[in-house]
C-alpha cells in the first residue's frame, strides 16, 4: 500500500470516527432533552386547556382523554382534530377542541373552544389567523377582551336567531370596518353548539 493512500485511509477512519462520536453525542443529547420537551409541551398545553376549563372543574386526565375526530359540522375542517372530554366523579362536563372559522376577512381562524355539557360555551380563544394588524386583530385575546363576549353565552342566550354580530340584528358587537371578521368567528361557535346539542354523545367518555 503506497503512503498515499495509507494517509487517506488514515484520514477517512479519523473523519468516520469524528462522525460517529458526533452523531452518538447527538442521540445522546436528543435522549436527554426529549422527557423535558415534552413535559415543556404537556404544561403549555394543559395551561391553555385550562384558560377555557378550569383545572377545578374536572378530575380526569384531560390529556390522556385526547381522541381524534373528523366532523367538518363540528370543527369546520375536513381533517381530523384533537377532542379533550373533561368528566368529574365519572359525569361529562364539557369537551374542548380546535374549531374553525373558514372565512375569515384574510382566511381562516383558528380558535380553541371548550362546550359544557349544559350546553354553554365555557370560552374560547384564537389560535392564529392572518387578519388585518389593528383593525381584524381585536378578536386575539392579547389585544383585546372582545373574545371573553362568548363566555358561558349558549343557544339560548341569546336565543338562535340572535347569534349574530349587531350589525346583522344579533348581540354580539363588532369593530365598525371589521365586520367580516367577528361575523365569521361568532358563526362558527353557533355551529359548534349546534352540533354539540345534536350530539350529546360527544360528551361521553369512550369506554375501553
Amino acid at each position: 500500500m503506497n503512503e498515499a493512500l495509507s494517509g487517506s485511509l488514515r484520514a477517512a477512519a479519523v473523519l468516520g470516527g469524528f462522525a460517529l462520536c458526533g452523531a452518538a453525542l447527538l442521540a445522546f443529547t436528543e435522549s436527554r432533552t426529549r422527557p423535558l420537551i415534552e413535559a415543556n409541551a404537556r404544561t403549555a398545553l394543559e395551561r391553555q386547556l385550562n384558560a377555557l376549563l378550569p383545572a377545578e372543574a374536572y378530575d380526569d386526565d384531560l390529556l390522556a382523554s385526547a381522541t381524534p375526530i373528523t366532523a367538518p359540522e363540528l370543527t369546520g375542517v375536513a381533517t381530523p382534530v384533537t377532542l379533550y372530554r373533561a368528566t368529574k366523579g365519572g359525569r361529562p362536563v364539557a369537551v374542548l377542541f380546535e374549531l374553525t372559522a373558514p372565512d375569515g376577512y384574510s382566511g381562516a381562524i383558528r380558535l380553541l373552544t371548550a362546550v359544557r355539557v349544559d350546553g354553554r360555551l365555557a370560552g374560547a380563544r384564537v389560535l392564529s389567523h392572518r387578519e388585518t394588524p389593528g383593525l381584524g386583530d381585536y378578536i386575539d385575546e392579547h389585544r383585546s377582551p372582545w373574545i371573553h363576549a362568548f363566555d358561558d353565552r349558549s343557544l339560548g342566550a341569546p336565543d338562535e336567531a340572535h347569534w349574530l354580530v349587531r350589525k346583522d340584528g344579533g348581540a354580539f358587537d363588532h369593530v365598525t370596518g371589521a365586520t367580516v371578521t367577528p361575523r365569521a368567528i361568532v358563526k362558527a361557535l353557533k355551529r359548534a353548539l349546534v352540533y354539540c346539542r345534536e350530539h350529546p354523545e360527544l360528551f361521553e367518555p369512550e369506554r375501553s
